[in-house]
């Protein structure tokens, strides 16, 4: 199961840009020794796609396309549930070079989560994420964050674990068998807002009675101007992380 994984996080990486792009020019490098034009137009539609996808307004534009659908709701507007199911994402796991948990940009699925709880909306939190096997982490990200949400006042015996899942699909089946033997029916799902279209469906698969609590808002609207074209990095990992959302989708993963 573990080859099945890597071989998927590598055919993904090798999809998604930068990867694929580069990958396409280089094609492209080699396609020009013999066919000069078909060649050139392979590497010129490369570099001009990478250098969109590196742009505030590209990036903008794919992620809200994402988050639009799941706006931010004020906690005292959602509906009670019977457990809330918050997703991995946030938090990286301890491991050899650093003996404490990463809190990642994601992290605020945990604070949502929190959040929701003390507000009285449902009376248990699920965490549901494992570990990567090849990354080193000592433990699963589910058990790292326990004690965060626990520093947010939520206390461990109201604190389920599912610990198995790494995919969004897994999160989905494994997270089932645990509610339902809880007698869990209605969820609230906390996810980041760019994650949630991909996982709302997969859970709402299992039969769950889902309710969306998207939080992790990343686009907010800017003026246009000339900035908004030139191309950085952070754009491009914005870009690549709504292309997988979109990919995830499609491929019920």
């Amino acid at each position: 199961m573990a080859i099945m994984e890597y071989l998927e996080k590598v055919l993904t990486a090798l999809a998604l840009p930068p990867g694929g792009l580069i990958l396409l020019a280089l094609l492209g490098v080699a396609l020009a020794r013999n066919h000069w034009r078909s060649g050139s137009v392979l590497v010129t539609t490369s570099l001009l796609a990478l250098w969109l996808l590196a742009t505030p307004a590209v990036a903008d534009w794919l992620r809200f396309s994402l988050e639009r659908k799941y706006p931010p709701v004020p906690v005292d507007q959602l509906s009670p549930a019977d457990a809330i199911v918050v997703l991995g994402g946030g938090i990286t796991p301890a491991h050899a070079r650093n003996p404490y948990p990463d809190l990642g940009a994601a992290g605020d699925r945990y604070w949502h989560a929190a959040r929701i709880w003390n507000a009285g909306k449902a009376p248990e939190i699920l965490i549901s994420g494992g570990v990567l096997p090849w990354t080193g982490a000592i433990r699963s990200e589910a058990e790292a964050a326990v004690g965060l949400l626990g520093d947010l006042g939520v206390p461990a015996d109201r604190i389920l674990i599912e610990a198995g899942s790494v995919n969004t699909r897994q999160n989905a089946q494994m997270s089932v068998m645990i509610l339902r033997g809880r007698g869990a029916r209605r969820v609230l799902l906390v996810t980041s807002a760019l994650h949630m279209r991909r996982a709302l469906e997969l859970f709402e698969r299992t039969g769950l009675e889902v309710i969306p609590a998207a939080t992790d808002h990343e686009v907010a609207r800017e003026p246009p101007g000339l900035l908004r074209w030139l191309a950085d990095t952070d754009s491009l990992d914005g870009s690549r992380r709504a292309l997988k959302e979109y990919l995830g989708y499609w491929l019920g993963k």
